[in-house]
């Protein structure tokens, strides 16, 4: 059986383990695609967090993806870092670089299995300002300096592609490869805020092909995360990865209050397969949730497989499909060949994120103006608070 047949089947532990740490925030960014801004109160308690990282040691889940929200802003992060690094499960952390100041870089330098992944969707202050707001793309930068004067090497840049970014693919390399660091791109999901933009945010159709064309040329030394498995449909060079919707399988996202959802991107009800916090913890819902076990059965590809090209894509994304409206066995609303685009022409109405954790109504924008980053309203309750004050 090849490697991947198996994947589908499930493994007993994650390969990948997402942990959403808080939904505190000091960003609104016009895609977050867990709606984040304010701190839930029921968000895990210290002790409920080096429970959950004692878990993943003895499953041997060898690292873990921490984000948020701003997952430094939560008082207890350095804390939980160095539990979990100090158990042996290493740490992927991303973040705005708010908290990544001077001190924090050296010590950072000094810390084994831990990398760190700094958010820009811009290779210039009015790209990323537009859509992560006012004075961000600065704050990312100094953080980028910190690590680079600090010897860490190799630390990523991670950026979520968009139609106004995708023409500055080679500043963003150029950016990553002058601070000796790594470019990490991604997909743009319609999940959390994202729902509200991404009619005019995603790619384009003839952008796709340009990015594909792109990581053909650059994906040796460039990470996508397996975001972009549907365009493999474009030609008969396959990007690198695991060509497959790993939701429930490989991956899944624990979130600040322990609920356990199948897909970082699909933070929705209906990809919910339990709490850390009910009986057996976290390793009672991977190995035994009925979400899952369904998720790892054979799975059918609807319309998709008559496609010449399903061998290449798999049908694309779940959870692109799922906040388009489309069936999650119907192709993927990016399709290369166009059939995306007919189906959401026929497609009912889509269903809305059922998570919302915005710090003001403002944060939810229908548009994203280029060069004309949005302005935050005075919050209009405490809890609407930047968290860093």
């Amino acid at each position: 059986m090849k490697l991947v047949e198996h994947f589908k089947q499930g493994l007993d532990a994650p390969i990948c383990l997402t942990w959403e740490l808080t939904y505190a925030c000091n960003l609104a960014c016009t895609h977050c695609l867990s709606s984040s801004g304010r701190r839930d109160p029921r968000e895990l308690s210290t002790a409920e967090g080096r429970a959950v990282i004692d878990e993943l040691r003895r499953m041997q889940v060898f690292y873990v993806n921490i984000g948020g929200g701003e997952p430094t802003v939560r008082p207890d992060f350095w804390e939980l870092l160095d539990y979990s690094v100090d158990q042996g499960v290493g740490v992927k952390f991303s973040t705005n670089g708010v908290r990544i100041t001077q001190e924090r870089a050296r010590r950072l330098a000094t810390t084994g299995y831990v990398d760190v992944q700094i958010s820009i969707d811009g290779a210039t202050a009015e790209v990323n300002d537009a859509v992560r707001g006012p004075g961000s793309f600065a704050t990312a930068c100094r953080a980028m300096e910190n690590l680079a004067a600090a010897g860490f090497e190799n630390f990523k840049i991670s950026v979520v592609m968009t139609r106004h970014n995708v023409g500055q693919l080679d500043e963003f390399k150029a950016i990553a490869d002058r601070f000796g660091a790594q470019l990490r791109i991604t997909r743009l999901r319609p999940s959390g805020r994202g729902a509200d933009v991404w009619p005019q945010l995603h790619p384009t159709a003839e952008q796709q092909l340009r990015l594909y064309d792109w990581l053909v040329d650059h994906g040796e030394g460039v990470l996508t995360g397996d975001s972009f498995f549907h365009l493999n449909a474009l030609g008969s060079t396959p990007l690198p990865g695991l060509n497959l919707c790993g939701a429930g399988r490989v991956v899944c996202l624990i979130d600040p209050v322990g609920d356990v959802y199948a897909c970082p991107f699909a933070i929705h009800d209906q990809f919910l397969a339990g709490n850390v916090r009910d009986p057996g913890g976290f390793e009672n819902v991977w190995r035994t949730s009925e979400l899952f076990t369904r998720l790892r059965e054979p799975q059918g590809g609807g319309a998709c497989v008559s496609c010449s090209a399903f061998d290449a894509c798999q049908g694309g994304c779940m959870a692109a499909k799922f906040f388009t409206g489309l069936p999650l066995d119907g192709p993927d609303p990016e399709c290369v060949r166009g059939n995306g685009e007919f189906t959401l022409a026929a497609a009912g109405a889509r269903p809305q994120p059922d998570k919302d954790h915005s710090r003001t109504a403002a944060a939810r924008p229908r548009s994203v103006a280029l060069g004309l980053p949005s302005v935050g309203l005075l919050p209009d309750r405490p809890c609407d608070t930047s968290p860093l004050i």
